[in-house]
């Protein structure tokens, strides 16, 4: 069973940056792609951004050049690094995994407020 576990989430006021790890039980490389999700209260979860194993990178329209995700081989995890946070970005932030089963961690809450 593949465990998701993300972490960094919290309170930034707007303009500031935060930075979400996702770590895996298994090699991030081993999956078809890896890639963060978010869920506003009462709205659809939507990719936020996405890494191929080729290491090819997609980001949703609402964030390009503002959020940038990567892998960090030495501790297994993908990272999302987040700038310019703006209060719509507040959601729950989610971890997904697919090889091609799909995998989902617990999410982490990211709220942006004066």
């Amino acid at each position: 069973q593949v465990q998701l576990v993300e972490s960094g989430g919290g309170l930034v006021q707007p303009g500031g940056s935060l930075r979400l790890s996702c770590a895996a039980s298994r090699s991030i490389f081993s999956f078809t792609d890896m890639g963060w999700y978010r869920q506003a209260p009462g709205k659809e979860r939507d990719l936020v951004a996405i890494i191929t194993s080729g290491g090819t990178t997609n980001y949703a329209d609402s964030v390009q050049g503002r959020f940038f995700i990567s892998r960090d081989s030495a501790k297994n995890t993908v990272d999302l690094q987040m700038n310019n946070l703006k209060p719509e970005d507040t959601a729950v932030y989610l971890c997904n995994a697919n090889d091609p089963i799909t995998y989902w961690g617990q999410g982490t809450q990211v709220t942006v407020s004066s």
